[in-house]
């Protein structure tokens, strides 16, 4: 008599590893984040680069700069960024890398990506010449394609860190780097409560006084919302690690802007 033969055994789905909990005051599940953030990106585009240039007192376009030099961006150097908004960070990527045709010669190339179709209008006014739209978690491009991956102040919209960094991983050519972007609370009390009381109530107020006043001011009470309940850096750098990055850091300018780097 044969012994029974045990049927193999389903492997449990990896549960998402969420940069916040679902915030509940503005949605009740996944799928009603998506929309609802897809909502704002797409209403409040028009009035999205004076608004931010406001929550970074006008010091972002050139941080954002400085931030790919630091990275090791490069001319003739193929850039991807994800989530790319309003495109201030694909158009510093462009001039970079040489991919705006000057003087009638490209040597580079970079690419915009973003799910908001309004965001994509508004990095096309900008001058970026080359858009896609896309999610961070399923980039619709092949294997080893990018030089350097850099997402700004998005990495909070995303539905899974681990899925993420794996697409950003498989996109990047060996040597590559992936460059993120974010706001970090301060861990001292007076610091973080004069930067919640500046985003979380005046930057949305100001907001109100654009063409979407009501959809601007929304968007920005969520982004600081967003930034409280993130999770902490320390997490952020073992899940790259975890995707199979090497050399993972953090770098932080001003207290309170982080700079994740890491090498494929």
């Amino acid at each position: 008599m044969r012994p029974d033969r045990q049927s193999p055994r389903a492997e449990t789905p990896e549960a998402p590893l969420r940069p916040h909990p679902l915030l509940e005051r503005y949605y009740s599940d996944e799928a009603q984040r998506r929309r609802q953030v897809l909502a704002w990106f797409d209403e409040s585009a028009v009035d999205y680069d004076w608004v931010t240039q406001a929550l970074s007192f006008g010091s972002g376009v050139r941080y954002r700069r400085e931030a790919l030099l630091r990275a090791g961006l490069a001319p003739g150097m193929a850039a991807l960024d994800v989530a790319c908004g309003t495109g201030v960070l694909a158009k510093h990527a462009q001039d970079i890398v040489g991919a705006d045709g000057a003087n009638g010669r490209t040597i580079g190339q970079a690419i915009g990506l973003d799910l908001s179709t309004g965001m994509l209008r508004q990095a096309a006014a900008r001058g970026v010449r080359r858009l896609v739209r896309g999610r961070a978690e399923a980039l619709p491009f092949p294997d080893e394609r990018f030089d350097l991956l850099s997402m700004g102040y998005a990495l909070r919209h995303v539905n899974d860190l681990r899925t993420t960094f794996r697409e950003y991983r498989r996109v990047l050519r060996p040597g590559g780097r992936a460059l993120i972007l974010e706001i970090t609370p301060p861990r001292r009390r007076l610091p973080f409560w004069l930067l919640k009381i500046y985003l979380r109530w005046i930057v949305p107020l100001l907001a109100r006084f654009g063409r979407r006043g009501r959809s601007s001011r929304e968007l920005m009470e969520y982004y600081w919302d967003t930034i409280e309940s993130c999770v902490p850096p320390e997490t952020l750098l073992e899940a790259l690690r975890e995707a199979g990055f090497s050399r993972v850091e953090r770098h932080v300018e001003m207290g309170i802007l982080s700079e994740y780097t890491a090498v494929r």
